[in-house]
Formats: C-alpha cells, structure tokens, sequence
C-alpha cells in the first residue's frame, strides 16, 4: 500500500522546515497544499508519467486521507517536487540537495516514461528472399502500414 494524499502533504512539509509545525496548520493550508499535489500529479500525468495517483476530477471531490497506489521509488521525488512548488507560498527557502533530488528523480520518472517511436517499414520496400511470394499472396512487398488510434504514450485503443 502507498502513501496517503495527508503523507506527502507532511513530509513536503516537512522537507521545507515546517516539521513541527504541522499540528498548527489550519485544515485550510492543508487543503491548498493537497491542491497543489493534486495539480502537480495531473501536470505529470498530462507528460506520460502514471504512477496511480488518483487524481480528482475536481478540487472538491480530493480526499486528503486517500491512499495511493504509488511506487516507492517516486516517493521521494514527488516529496521534494511537492516542497519545491509550497516553499514560495510559506516564505521558506529550499535546500540545493532538495532541489538537486527532486531534479534527479524527475529526469528518472521521465526516462522511465519515454518510449522510442515505432516505425514501420513503407508499403514500397520489397520483402526480401526470406519471404516467398506464393506465402504472402504474391506480393513481393512489405504489408502496408497498420496505424492504430493512440492512446497516449501507453499504447493504442483496442476494442473488444
């Protein structure tokens, strides 16, 4: 199980210097903290990075106590990004460590995310020796392209 929407409000909270703060927060701040993760996950999703953050169709219906279904291994990056985009708000400055984490884990989300296009070969290359014309009904050339409908970065739509 992952962390909890309330989780990394807290430890971006936290990581900025606001620790032992966190009981004097009115529920307000938290909210506004909790839209900010909100916006921030959906801004990553809209890139092509899912990490099963379930992300609300209004600001409304967000639930600071929801679980999560994110990978350990974005744990801490979404943390630092989240602390790095509350900061301004708190008047805080942030570490170059936190900076420098949250940069670095996002460069890994990204490249984890990135897929190198898929090309196909054009309708006009012939198919070479290896493919006999009586096994593709006599035509000496490659099939021609197939282009689904995308998508996104997750692959075509299929229908069942």
């Amino acid at each position: 199980m992952g962390y909890s929407k309330r989780q990394f409000v807290s430890a971006a909270l936290e990581e900025i210097g606001l620790a032992s703060y966190i009981f004097d927060m009115p529920p307000q701040q938290l909210e506004s903290a909790l839209r900010r993760l909100d916006a921030m996950m959906a801004d990553w999703n809209a890139k092509g990075i899912r990490l099963g953050y379930p992300i609300p169709s209004s600001p409304q219906d967000s639930d600071l106590d929801q679980q999560t279904e994110v990978p350990d291994s974005a744990n801490e990056t979404i943390i630092c990004s989240l602390g790095i985009r509350l900061a301004p708000s708190y008047g805080k400055q942030v570490m170059m460590e936190t900076k420098a984490t949250a940069k670095q884990g996002y460069d890994i989300l990204l490249q984890r995310a990135t897929y190198p296009l898929e090309k196909q070969l054009p309708s006009t290359m012939p198919s070479g020796a290896g493919n006999k014309p009586w096994r593709v009904n006599d035509n000496p050339y490659v099939r021609p392209p197939y282009f689904p409908v995308d998508a996104g970065p997750d692959g075509p739509i299929e229908y069942y």
